[in-house]
Protein backbone atom coordinates (compact mmCIF):
# COMPACT_ATOMS: atom_id res chain seq x y z
CA UNK A 1 0.00 0.00 0.00
CA UNK A 2 1.42 3.39 -1.03
CA UNK A 3 1.51 6.10 1.59
CA UNK A 4 0.69 9.74 0.98
CA UNK A 5 3.67 12.01 0.21
CA UNK A 6 5.47 13.19 3.34
CA UNK A 7 4.95 16.76 4.50
CA UNK A 8 7.95 19.09 4.30
CA UNK A 9 10.24 18.72 7.32
CA UNK A 10 12.81 21.55 7.29
CA UNK A 11 16.18 20.31 8.49
CA UNK A 12 17.27 22.54 11.32
CA UNK A 13 20.91 23.10 12.27
CA UNK A 14 22.00 19.88 13.87
CA UNK A 15 19.50 17.89 11.80
CA UNK A 16 18.94 14.34 13.01
CA UNK A 17 19.93 11.76 10.39
CA UNK A 18 19.36 8.06 10.99
CA UNK A 19 21.42 5.29 9.39
CA UNK A 20 19.97 1.77 9.21
CA UNK A 21 21.87 -1.31 8.04
CA UNK A 22 23.46 -4.60 9.04
CA UNK A 23 25.73 -2.93 11.58
CA UNK A 24 27.10 -4.16 14.88
CA UNK A 25 30.37 -5.97 14.13
CA UNK A 26 29.01 -8.99 12.30
CA UNK A 27 30.81 -8.31 9.02
CA UNK A 28 33.91 -6.25 8.19
CA UNK A 29 32.44 -5.15 4.87
CA UNK A 30 29.32 -3.74 6.53
CA UNK A 31 31.45 -1.95 9.12
CA UNK A 32 33.53 -0.42 6.30
CA UNK A 33 30.31 0.77 4.65
CA UNK A 34 29.07 2.34 7.88
CA UNK A 35 32.36 4.19 8.38
CA UNK A 36 32.11 5.62 4.86
CA UNK A 37 28.42 6.56 5.13
CA UNK A 38 29.02 8.34 8.44
CA UNK A 39 32.04 10.07 6.93
CA UNK A 40 29.91 11.29 4.02
CA UNK A 41 27.13 12.59 6.26
CA UNK A 42 29.56 14.30 8.63
CA UNK A 43 31.30 15.93 5.67
CA UNK A 44 27.99 17.19 4.28
CA UNK A 45 26.50 18.20 7.63
CA UNK A 46 29.22 18.81 10.26
CA UNK A 47 26.59 19.83 12.81
CA UNK A 48 24.25 16.89 12.19
CA UNK A 49 23.19 14.53 14.95
CA UNK A 50 23.95 11.09 13.47
CA UNK A 51 21.87 8.21 14.80
CA UNK A 52 22.89 4.64 13.93
CA UNK A 53 20.35 1.82 14.24
CA UNK A 54 22.54 -1.14 15.15
CA UNK A 55 22.15 -4.86 15.80
CA UNK A 56 24.77 -4.48 18.55
CA UNK A 57 24.79 -0.95 19.91
CA UNK A 58 27.73 -1.56 22.26
CA UNK A 59 29.99 -2.58 19.38
CA UNK A 60 28.91 0.34 17.21
CA UNK A 61 29.48 2.87 19.99
CA UNK A 62 32.98 1.52 20.56
CA UNK A 63 34.03 1.45 16.90
CA UNK A 64 32.26 4.36 15.20
CA UNK A 65 33.02 7.62 16.95
CA UNK A 66 31.27 9.65 14.22
CA UNK A 67 27.93 8.38 15.54
CA UNK A 68 26.34 10.72 18.07
CA UNK A 69 23.72 8.20 19.13
CA UNK A 70 23.38 4.44 18.68
CA UNK A 71 20.07 2.62 19.03
CA UNK A 72 19.48 -1.13 19.28
CA UNK A 73 16.62 -2.08 16.98
CA UNK A 74 16.45 -5.86 17.50
CA UNK A 75 14.97 -7.40 20.64
CA UNK A 76 13.88 -4.04 22.06
CA UNK A 77 10.59 -2.22 22.54
CA UNK A 78 9.06 -1.18 19.22
CA UNK A 79 7.73 2.02 20.78
CA UNK A 80 11.26 3.04 21.75
CA UNK A 81 12.53 2.61 18.19
CA UNK A 82 9.50 4.41 16.75
CA UNK A 83 10.12 7.29 19.12
CA UNK A 84 13.63 7.71 17.70
CA UNK A 85 12.39 7.42 14.11
CA UNK A 86 9.76 10.09 14.66
CA UNK A 87 12.38 12.70 15.57
CA UNK A 88 14.52 12.18 12.46
CA UNK A 89 14.85 14.60 9.53
CA UNK A 90 16.11 11.82 7.22
CA UNK A 91 16.50 8.03 7.43
CA UNK A 92 19.31 6.52 5.34
CA UNK A 93 18.94 2.83 4.47
CA UNK A 94 22.21 1.02 3.85
CA UNK A 95 24.41 0.60 2.18
CA UNK A 96 25.33 -2.98 1.65
CA UNK A 97 23.50 -6.10 0.57
CA UNK A 98 20.45 -5.99 2.84
CA UNK A 99 17.56 -6.44 0.40
CA UNK A 100 17.42 -10.21 0.13
CA UNK A 101 15.07 -13.00 1.15
CA UNK A 102 14.32 -13.09 4.85
CA UNK A 103 16.07 -9.81 5.60
CA UNK A 104 14.55 -7.19 3.31
CA UNK A 105 11.19 -7.18 5.08
CA UNK A 106 12.84 -6.61 8.49
CA UNK A 107 14.69 -3.47 7.41
CA UNK A 108 11.84 -2.14 5.31
CA UNK A 109 9.37 -2.32 8.21
CA UNK A 110 11.44 0.39 9.90
CA UNK A 111 11.70 2.35 6.67
CA UNK A 112 7.92 2.21 6.24
CA UNK A 113 7.44 3.27 9.86
CA UNK A 114 9.62 6.33 9.19
CA UNK A 115 7.68 7.14 6.02
CA UNK A 116 4.37 6.85 7.89
CA UNK A 117 5.68 9.51 10.29
CA UNK A 118 6.63 11.93 7.53
CA UNK A 119 10.36 11.20 7.55
CA UNK A 120 12.05 11.24 4.10
CA UNK A 121 14.04 8.08 3.32
CA UNK A 122 17.09 7.48 1.11
CA UNK A 123 18.56 4.17 -0.14
CA UNK A 124 22.36 4.54 0.07
CA UNK A 125 23.99 2.26 -2.57
CA UNK A 126 22.18 -0.84 -1.36
CA UNK A 127 22.51 -4.32 -2.80
CA UNK A 128 19.47 -6.41 -3.74
CA UNK A 129 18.89 -10.11 -4.33
CA UNK A 130 18.09 -12.88 -4.26
CA UNK A 131 14.42 -11.88 -3.85
CA UNK A 132 12.07 -14.80 -4.39
CA UNK A 133 9.87 -14.71 -1.27
CA UNK A 134 6.54 -12.94 -1.80
CA UNK A 135 6.65 -10.91 1.43
CA UNK A 136 10.12 -9.53 0.70
CA UNK A 137 9.27 -8.75 -2.91
CA UNK A 138 6.13 -6.88 -1.88
CA UNK A 139 8.03 -4.89 0.76
CA UNK A 140 10.73 -3.91 -1.71
CA UNK A 141 8.23 -2.99 -4.42
CA UNK A 142 6.07 -0.76 -2.20
CA UNK A 143 8.49 0.77 0.31
CA UNK A 144 11.22 1.72 -2.18
CA UNK A 145 8.56 3.33 -4.38
CA UNK A 146 7.97 5.90 -1.61
CA UNK A 147 11.63 6.71 -0.94
CA UNK A 148 12.97 10.13 -1.86
CA UNK A 149 15.83 8.54 -3.82
CA UNK A 150 16.97 4.98 -4.51
CA UNK A 151 20.64 4.31 -5.25
CA UNK A 152 22.03 0.77 -5.71
CA UNK A 153 25.65 -0.32 -5.80
CA UNK A 154 25.63 -2.47 -8.95
CA UNK A 155 23.73 -3.32 -12.13
CA UNK A 156 22.77 -6.71 -10.70
CA UNK A 157 20.76 -5.01 -7.94
CA UNK A 158 19.07 -2.68 -10.42
CA UNK A 159 17.99 -5.70 -12.47
CA UNK A 160 16.65 -7.45 -9.36
CA UNK A 161 14.55 -4.41 -8.44
CA UNK A 162 13.21 -4.20 -11.98
CA UNK A 163 12.28 -7.90 -11.91
CA UNK A 164 10.50 -7.44 -8.58
CA UNK A 165 8.32 -4.80 -10.24
CA UNK A 166 9.65 -1.58 -8.71
CA UNK A 167 8.38 1.24 -10.90
CA UNK A 168 10.65 4.21 -10.34
CA UNK A 169 14.04 5.58 -11.35
CA UNK A 170 16.99 3.78 -9.76
CA UNK A 171 20.55 5.09 -9.92
CA UNK A 172 23.55 2.75 -10.09
CA UNK A 173 26.75 3.94 -8.41
CA UNK A 174 29.24 1.72 -6.55
CA UNK A 175 29.91 0.24 -3.11
CA UNK A 176 30.41 2.89 -0.40
CA UNK A 177 33.43 1.01 1.01
CA UNK A 178 35.42 2.07 -2.06
CA UNK A 179 36.00 5.34 -0.17
CA UNK A 180 37.53 3.68 2.91
CA UNK A 181 40.90 5.01 4.07
CA UNK A 182 43.65 2.57 5.11
CA UNK A 183 45.09 2.43 8.63
CA UNK A 184 48.55 1.06 9.48
CA UNK A 185 49.04 -2.69 9.80
CA UNK A 186 52.56 -2.84 11.17
CA UNK A 187 55.24 -5.49 10.95
CA UNK A 188 54.79 -5.97 14.70
CA UNK A 189 51.15 -6.82 14.08
CA UNK A 190 52.27 -9.24 11.37
CA UNK A 191 54.65 -10.95 13.80
CA UNK A 192 51.93 -11.21 16.44
CA UNK A 193 49.82 -13.13 13.91
CA UNK A 194 52.71 -15.38 12.92
CA UNK A 195 52.75 -13.97 9.38
CA UNK A 196 56.30 -13.88 7.97
CA UNK A 197 57.77 -10.70 6.53
CA UNK A 198 60.30 -10.46 3.74
CA UNK A 199 58.54 -13.13 1.69
CA UNK A 200 55.72 -13.23 -0.84
CA UNK A 201 52.24 -13.30 0.67
CA UNK A 202 48.98 -14.42 -0.89
CA UNK A 203 45.76 -13.28 0.78
CA UNK A 204 42.72 -15.56 0.68
CA UNK A 205 39.09 -15.08 1.67
CA UNK A 206 36.53 -17.83 2.21
CA UNK A 207 32.95 -17.64 3.45
CA UNK A 208 30.24 -19.85 4.85
CA UNK A 209 27.33 -21.17 2.78
CA UNK A 210 23.98 -19.60 3.59
CA UNK A 211 21.10 -17.62 2.16
CA UNK A 212 23.49 -15.28 0.36
CA UNK A 213 25.54 -18.22 -1.00
CA UNK A 214 23.02 -21.02 -1.42
CA UNK A 215 24.83 -22.93 -4.16
CA UNK A 216 28.10 -23.43 -2.31
CA UNK A 217 29.00 -27.04 -1.60
CA UNK A 218 31.11 -26.85 1.54
CA UNK A 219 33.42 -29.82 1.00
CA UNK A 220 33.74 -29.08 -2.70
CA UNK A 221 34.89 -25.48 -2.44
CA UNK A 222 37.12 -26.11 0.60
CA UNK A 223 39.09 -28.66 -1.42
CA UNK A 224 39.15 -26.35 -4.45
CA UNK A 225 40.60 -23.44 -2.49
CA UNK A 226 43.15 -25.73 -0.86
CA UNK A 227 44.29 -26.71 -4.37
CA UNK A 228 44.61 -23.03 -5.30
CA UNK A 229 46.52 -22.23 -2.11
CA UNK A 230 48.96 -25.12 -2.65
CA UNK A 231 49.48 -24.08 -6.26
CA UNK A 232 50.33 -20.50 -5.29
CA UNK A 233 52.64 -21.65 -2.49
CA UNK A 234 54.64 -23.63 -5.07
CA UNK A 235 54.33 -21.19 -7.96
CA UNK A 236 55.33 -18.06 -6.02
CA UNK A 237 57.25 -19.61 -3.11
CA UNK A 238 54.68 -17.80 -0.98
CA UNK A 239 52.84 -18.02 2.30
CA UNK A 240 49.04 -17.84 2.38
CA UNK A 241 47.20 -15.53 4.80
CA UNK A 242 43.48 -16.11 5.37
CA UNK A 243 41.58 -12.91 6.19
CA UNK A 244 38.25 -13.62 7.92
CA UNK A 245 35.76 -10.90 6.97
CA UNK A 246 33.14 -12.41 9.27
CA UNK A 247 33.55 -14.49 12.43
CA UNK A 248 32.17 -17.65 10.80
CA UNK A 249 34.85 -17.43 8.10
CA UNK A 250 37.46 -18.65 10.60
CA UNK A 251 36.04 -22.19 10.72
CA UNK A 252 35.99 -22.42 6.93
CA UNK A 253 39.53 -21.07 6.67
CA UNK A 254 40.66 -23.82 9.07
CA UNK A 255 38.93 -26.40 6.86
CA UNK A 256 40.71 -25.12 3.74
CA UNK A 257 44.01 -25.14 5.62
CA UNK A 258 43.42 -28.74 6.70
CA UNK A 259 43.00 -29.77 3.03
CA UNK A 260 46.30 -28.18 1.98
CA UNK A 261 49.37 -30.31 1.33
CA UNK A 262 51.49 -27.43 2.70
CA UNK A 263 49.50 -26.25 5.76
CA UNK A 264 52.70 -24.97 7.38
CA UNK A 265 52.66 -22.22 4.73
CA UNK A 266 49.26 -20.95 5.82
CA UNK A 267 48.15 -18.55 8.59
CA UNK A 268 44.70 -17.42 9.69
CA UNK A 269 44.28 -13.97 11.21
CA UNK A 270 42.66 -14.16 14.65
CA UNK A 271 42.95 -10.55 15.88
CA UNK A 272 40.10 -8.04 16.09
CA UNK A 273 40.87 -5.47 13.41
CA UNK A 274 39.08 -2.45 12.04
CA UNK A 275 38.16 -2.30 8.34
CA UNK A 276 40.89 0.32 7.85
CA UNK A 277 43.52 -1.95 9.41
CA UNK A 278 42.57 -4.85 7.14
CA UNK A 279 42.77 -2.47 4.20
CA UNK A 280 46.24 -1.52 5.47
CA UNK A 281 47.21 -5.20 5.63
CA UNK A 282 46.44 -5.55 1.92
CA UNK A 283 49.49 -3.45 1.14
CA UNK A 284 51.68 -6.30 2.42
CA UNK A 285 50.18 -8.79 -0.06
CA UNK A 286 51.52 -9.75 -3.48
CA UNK A 287 48.34 -11.48 -4.73
CA UNK A 288 44.79 -11.98 -3.50
CA UNK A 289 42.21 -14.71 -4.20
CA UNK A 290 38.87 -14.44 -2.51
CA UNK A 291 35.15 -14.89 -2.22
CA UNK A 292 34.03 -12.04 0.04
CA UNK A 293 33.11 -8.91 -1.93
CA UNK A 294 34.85 -6.49 0.41
CA UNK A 295 38.02 -8.58 0.49
CA UNK A 296 38.11 -8.15 -3.29
CA UNK A 297 37.36 -4.42 -2.95
CA UNK A 298 40.12 -3.95 -0.34
CA UNK A 299 42.65 -5.75 -2.56
CA UNK A 300 41.71 -3.65 -5.58
CA UNK A 301 41.91 -0.42 -3.54
CA UNK A 302 45.45 -1.41 -2.53
CA UNK A 303 46.56 -2.14 -6.09
CA UNK A 304 46.99 -5.86 -5.38
CA UNK A 305 46.31 -8.25 -8.28
CA UNK A 306 43.10 -9.99 -7.27
CA UNK A 307 41.21 -13.03 -8.53
CA UNK A 308 37.55 -12.86 -7.43
CA UNK A 309 35.70 -16.13 -6.83
CA UNK A 310 32.09 -15.24 -7.65
CA UNK A 311 29.64 -17.14 -5.45
CA UNK A 312 26.92 -14.54 -6.18
CA UNK A 313 25.95 -11.82 -8.62
CA UNK A 314 27.43 -8.99 -6.56
CA UNK A 315 30.94 -10.47 -6.75
CA UNK A 316 30.56 -11.26 -10.45
CA UNK A 317 29.37 -7.71 -11.12
CA UNK A 318 32.31 -6.15 -9.28
CA UNK A 319 34.77 -8.47 -11.05
CA UNK A 320 33.35 -7.38 -14.39
CA UNK A 321 33.62 -3.70 -13.53
CA UNK A 322 37.16 -4.28 -12.27
CA UNK A 323 38.16 -6.05 -15.46
CA UNK A 324 39.27 -9.06 -13.39
CA UNK A 325 38.73 -12.66 -14.47
CA UNK A 326 35.11 -13.45 -13.60
CA UNK A 327 34.64 -17.17 -13.25
CA UNK A 328 31.08 -18.45 -13.04
CA UNK A 329 30.61 -20.15 -9.69
CA UNK A 330 32.99 -21.88 -7.30
CA UNK A 331 33.08 -25.62 -7.99
CA UNK A 332 35.73 -28.36 -7.96
CA UNK A 333 35.35 -29.06 -11.67
CA UNK A 334 36.67 -25.54 -12.29
CA UNK A 335 40.00 -26.28 -10.62
CA UNK A 336 42.01 -26.33 -13.83
CA UNK A 337 40.49 -23.08 -15.09
CA UNK A 338 40.96 -21.40 -11.73
CA UNK A 339 44.64 -22.37 -11.48
CA UNK A 340 45.23 -21.16 -15.04
CA UNK A 341 43.56 -17.81 -14.24
CA UNK A 342 45.67 -17.38 -11.08
CA UNK A 343 48.81 -18.12 -13.09
CA UNK A 344 47.81 -15.69 -15.85
CA UNK A 345 46.91 -12.98 -13.33
CA UNK A 346 50.38 -13.13 -11.81
CA UNK A 347 52.15 -13.08 -15.18
CA UNK A 348 50.06 -10.33 -16.79
CA UNK A 349 49.55 -7.99 -13.85
CA UNK A 350 52.46 -5.63 -14.64
CA UNK A 351 50.82 -4.91 -18.01
CA UNK A 352 47.34 -4.57 -16.47
CA UNK A 353 48.27 -2.39 -13.49
CA UNK A 354 47.41 0.93 -15.19
CA UNK A 355 44.07 -0.40 -16.43
CA UNK A 356 43.20 -1.44 -12.86
CA UNK A 357 44.05 2.04 -11.59
CA UNK A 358 41.82 3.64 -14.23
CA UNK A 359 38.93 1.36 -13.37
CA UNK A 360 39.33 1.99 -9.65
CA UNK A 361 39.30 5.75 -10.23
CA UNK A 362 36.04 5.32 -12.13
CA UNK A 363 34.55 3.16 -9.38
CA UNK A 364 35.52 5.52 -6.57
CA UNK A 365 34.05 8.43 -8.53
CA UNK A 366 30.80 6.47 -8.82
CA UNK A 367 30.88 5.75 -5.06
CA UNK A 368 31.20 9.49 -4.34
CA UNK A 369 28.09 10.14 -6.43
CA UNK A 370 25.94 8.45 -3.77
CA UNK A 371 27.21 10.92 -1.19
CA UNK A 372 26.52 13.82 -3.56
CA UNK A 373 22.94 12.67 -4.10
CA UNK A 374 22.36 12.24 -0.38
CA UNK A 375 23.80 15.72 0.24
CA UNK A 376 21.51 17.20 -2.41
CA UNK A 377 18.51 15.61 -0.70
CA UNK A 378 19.60 17.09 2.64
CA UNK A 379 19.85 20.50 0.97
CA UNK A 380 16.30 20.15 -0.36
CA UNK A 381 15.00 19.07 3.03
CA UNK A 382 16.74 22.06 4.62
CA UNK A 383 14.99 24.36 2.15
CA UNK A 384 11.62 22.77 2.93
CA UNK A 385 11.08 21.40 -0.59
CA UNK A 386 7.95 19.17 -0.53
CA UNK A 387 8.52 15.55 -1.50
CA UNK A 388 6.34 15.61 -4.66
CA UNK A 389 8.54 18.44 -5.94
CA UNK A 390 11.71 16.53 -4.99
CA UNK A 391 10.41 13.48 -6.82
CA UNK A 392 10.12 15.50 -10.03
CA UNK A 393 13.73 16.63 -10.03
CA UNK A 394 15.88 15.31 -12.91
CA UNK A 395 17.33 11.90 -12.19
CA UNK A 396 20.89 11.11 -13.19
CA UNK A 397 21.46 8.32 -15.63
CA UNK A 398 22.77 5.14 -14.03
CA UNK A 399 26.54 5.09 -13.90
CA UNK A 400 27.91 2.92 -16.69
CA UNK A 401 31.28 1.38 -16.11
CA UNK A 402 33.84 0.23 -18.63
CA UNK A 403 33.00 -3.35 -19.67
Amino acid sequence: MTTAPSRPRPARPGARIGVLGSYGGFNIGDEAILACVLGCLRGRRPDAHLVVFSRNAEHTRAHHREADEVVDWEGVSRSRVLGVLRRLDLLVLGGGGILYDGEARRYLRLVRAAQDRGVPTFAYAVGAGPLREAEDREAVRTVLADMADVVVRDEESALVLEEVGLERDVTVTADPALLLRPEPFTEGMMRDEGVPTGTRLVGMSVREPGRAAEKLDEGDYHALLADVADFLVRRLDAHVVFLPMERYDVRHAHSVLSHMTAPDRGRILHGDYSPGQLLGLMRHLDLAVGMRLHFVIFAALSGVPVLPLPYSGKVFDFARRLGAPALVGVAREQAGLLLAEADRLWDEYPQRREDLRDRMRELTTAARETCVRCGSLLDEIACGVPEPERDRRPTAEPARMTP
